[in-house]
């Protein structure tokens, strides 16, 4: 049973409580002490349980049992739907409900139809989430795959929370990775043109490289080689970035995953925003230069040793723009910002919460969440991957072997931070034991019954009209109250930026509900049961799809 959903339950039956304590002469109405109403853990002590008793023995000046037996004796126990209300230990009274309450989920699922589940934040809601932010030096990796899974999910989650979400991805084009990107292109290029290049020191070497060169030479001939050093160079950075950057988006579209913010890390440099950030960290009295460098002191702020911001040749470390990006991104107003990386960017979590202390800022409204490795496993090996040799499985190759929906529902069923084993083989099986297609397969289900009903000529009734006091076993209250758990389970993944929580109610609803249709015949003799029971259905299509298209898996409605 579900705080959340039932919330008007409860206050019905806490003022129930109330009543009856001041209905029994234990105290005044405005001496009512507050008490707590919670859910049971083992179903078999009820549906709900309260403390009020034990909370009143020192006004009432009675033993905890003496005060629940008044309390009981004069519950007005219809009004509150209570079926029946019993002593248990020291005090507690545990009741349980009239299950028809549970029927009017059914009618604020059919109500509210794909907004059911939506909560609201409240105030600070507006928050930013920069995930994947690859360098676009190549393809996408299964790291990033996991992180664009991961990431999006939670991004659809938190705007189902109530949350205003802003999807950013900043694009490392600056540096050492893209000056090597230009030289591998130029390198390959001349080699097209068949002449004899080296590959720089730590160039690219992907089979991507290779065709963009190719296509250079059929296009330019050999006119680039007129240019001088510097505009060759910059045409060739411009040139890798744009197809590198094209394809990043390609294969993200592909994948069902949009950005509203591209963010260019070399706008950084051209708006001065790295000087401005240095100037600021000085303003403030936390940098210092030893040895030629100039130096942050981050372990005044919990880091455990202080950080070069600019080496003694001149040339700025990696942090420095890195920390002009996020003085960037509290310039923008956002309450709270979360950052997904990758596991070996583990250790830049403090020196960065840390800087951003040493601006003044609040390091608490920077989250960053780390996306573990993958670990892919076909036929029962593992396979070995090898980054830039042109033979690594990238997140294109695993679209095309396994699919989207199952590459997102796997990357997202785990915590993002724990390590994931993917059965590439269990992907693509059309069995019960592939958690994906069990789910989806639940949804479809439902449609093939929707599918029959119309073929009978049995529509769905208004819902005011409908014979819901026909859902009475065990496995449709199960169901309804799994139903009712959606909003809560919303808000509680929401906060705890948890998106495989959504995972795991899925999956639990899809077994309910596959349960119950081993267990009983929807469409029957009986036409009002049958009535009801499409109705339960109707409301669990909704929540199934709702929880599927936050995860960014598709609701197909055959299989």
């Amino acid at each position: 049973m579900s705080k959340y959903a039932l919330e008007r339950l409860y206050g019905q039956v806490k003022g129930a409580i109330g009543d009856a304590v001041v209905a029994a002469g234990l105290v005044e109405r405005d001496a009512l002490p507050d008490f707590v109403l919670e859910v049971p853990k083992d179903k078999a002590h009820g549906d709900l349980a309260t403390n009020a008793a034990m909370q009143l023995t020192k006004i009432a000046r009675r033993n905890p049992r003496q005060i629940a037996e008044a309390i009981i004796e004069h519950l007005d126990k219809g009004g509150a739907q209570i079926l029946s209300a019993e002593i248990a230990g020291p005090g507690f009274i545990n009741f349980r409900l009239d299950k028809s309450y549970l029927h009017g989920i059914i009618g604020e699922v059919r109500s509210m139809d794909a907004d059911y589940g939506r909560v609201e934040a409240g105030p600070n809601n507006k928050v930013q989430v920069e995930f994947v932010s690859a360098n676009p030096t190549g393809s996408l990796h299964l790291g990033h795959a996991r992180g664009a899974a991961v990431g999006d999910a939670l991004c659809n989650l938190l705007d189902f929370a109530g949350y205003e979400v802003t999807r950013e991805y900043y694009i490392n084009d600056a540096g050492k990775q893209v000056a090597n990107l230009a030289a591998s292109i130029e390198a390959r290029y001349r080699q097209a043109l068949g002449q004899e290049a080296e590959m720089p020191e730590d160039g690219y070497y992907g089979e991507d490289i290779i065709g963009f060169a190719k296509e250079l030479a059929e296009q330019e001939g050999d006119r680039l080689l007129s240019l001088s050093d510097e505009e060759r160079f910059q045409f060739f950075r411009s040139y890798g970035l744009e197809k590198e950057l094209a394809k990043i988006k390609r294969d993200l579209g592909r994948f069902n995953v949009h950005f509203d913010e591209w963010f260019s890390e070399t706008s950084l440099y051209e708006n001065n925003r790295v000087v401005a950030a240095l100037d600021a960290l000085r303003a403030q009295g936390h940098v210092y230069e030893e040895e030629g460098a100039v130096w942050l002191n981050t372990t005044e702020f919990g880091d455990d040793k202080n950080r070069v911001l600019v080496k003694n040749d001149g040339s700025y470390t990696y942090l420095t723009p890195d920390i002009a990006y996020h003085m960037d991104k509290y310039g923008r107003g956002f309450d709270r910002m979360i950052n997904i990386w990758g596991a070996d960017h583990h250790g830049y979590i403090p020196r960065m919460k840390a800087a951003m202390a040493a601006l003044g800022n609040d390091p608490e409204k920077l989250t960053v969440l780390i996306a573990q490795m993958v670990s892919l496993f076909q036929n029962g090996e593992k396979v070995k991957m090898s980054k830039r040799t042109g033979k690594a499985i990238t997140m294109e190759d695993l679209m095309d072997e396994v699919g989207v929906d199952a590459i997102r529902y796997f990357f997202t069923m785990r915590s993002m931070d724990s390590h994931l084993d993917f059965d590439m083989d269990l992907a693509v099986s059309t069995s019960n034991e592939n958690p994906v297609y069990y789910v989806q397969y639940a949804y479809a289900r439902i449609c093939s019954i929707f599918r029959q009903a119309e073929e009978q000529g049995i529509a769905l009734l208004p819902i005011e009209q409908a014979p819901l006091g026909k859902l009475v076993s065990e496995h449709e209250l199960e169901l309804l109250r799994k139903m009712g758990e959606l909003p809560e389970t919303i808000a509680s993944a929401a906060a705890a930026y948890a998106p495989h929580q959504m995972i795991r109610y899925v999956y639990e609803t899809a077994a309910l509900f596959h349960s119950y249709y081993r267990a009983e015949r929807v469409i029957t003799d009986d036409a009002e049961q049958s009535q009801a029971r499409l109705q339960l259905l109707a409301a669990l299509r909704v929540v199934l799809g709702t929880c599927l298209r936050i995860v960014g898996v598709s609701a197909p409605e055959k299989m």
